[in-house]
């Protein structure tokens, strides 16, 4: 007969941290609250310049009442990500945020694919063993991370010869920009466990306003 002690040991392990379950919506807050509040501060330093990006027909994303949709869009990604910050309100703050990462993936980067950064190698491809088993999308990112290797070899080669190679990477390596969903979903999918969770205990002033306010009923 096996013994079920170690895993009742286990069991109770996982149940005392529990204890420490405010970390995640914590870590999240403050994750994704500087990313927010920085993408909010660039459209409203230079608004006149969202607003005609966000209603251009030709180069920006051709969106009715532009002015609003930006000023909309400026006041979830600043206002919203200080409520991260601090916690507050943050159920109902994730819903714009969500939404605004919606419209992002839609009018931005959905013809891009899946990838932010264009993967240089096939061989190394998340989307290899999709285009394994035929799937069509999979196959042209594989076709398209040929296209970049060779491009980048070429980049590289050019840079080599008639630039300072060393000073120019030296910040980091050259990449070619895919432009795709995968920040977005992954920043949408973020402010959805928080949307589930709320901002934590401890360290939310959710959880102080819910403790003043249940003294108080």
């Amino acid at each position: 007969m096996i013994s079920t002690t170690p895993f009742v040991r286990l069991h109770e392990r996982l149940n005392s941290s529990r204890k420490l379950d405010f970390l995640a919506p914590l870590l999240l807050r403050l994750y994704l609250a500087p990313i927010f509040i920085s993408a909010g501060l660039t459209k409203f330093v230079a608004f006149d310049d969202t607003v005609s990006w966000f209603g251009n027909e030709d180069w920006g994303l051709g969106l009715p009442l532009p002015w609003l949709m930006a000023f909309l869009a400026v006041f979830a990604e600043l206002v919203g990500g200080f409520m991260l910050l601090f916690g507050l309100a943050t159920r109902y703050t994730a819903i714009p945020l969500m939404i605004t990462m919606l419209v992002a993936i839609f009018s931005v980067h959905w013809d891009s694919g899946w990838f932010a950064i264009a993967p240089s190698d096939p061989a190394t491809s998340m989307a290899r063993p999709l285009a394994a088993i035929g799937i069509p999308a999979a196959e042209r990112s594989i076709e398209n991370s040929r296209e970049v290797g060779k491009r980048l070899d070429a980049a590289r080669s050019l840079l080599r010869k008639h630039g300072n190679y060393s000073w120019l990477t030296g910040k980091g390596n050259i990449v070619i920009l895919n432009n795709g969903i995968e920040f977005g979903a992954t920043y949408f999918l973020m402010l959805l466990v928080l949307f589930f969770t709320g901002g934590g205990r401890y360290v939310s002033l959710d959880y102080w306003l819910a403790g003043w306010l249940s003294k108080r009923s």
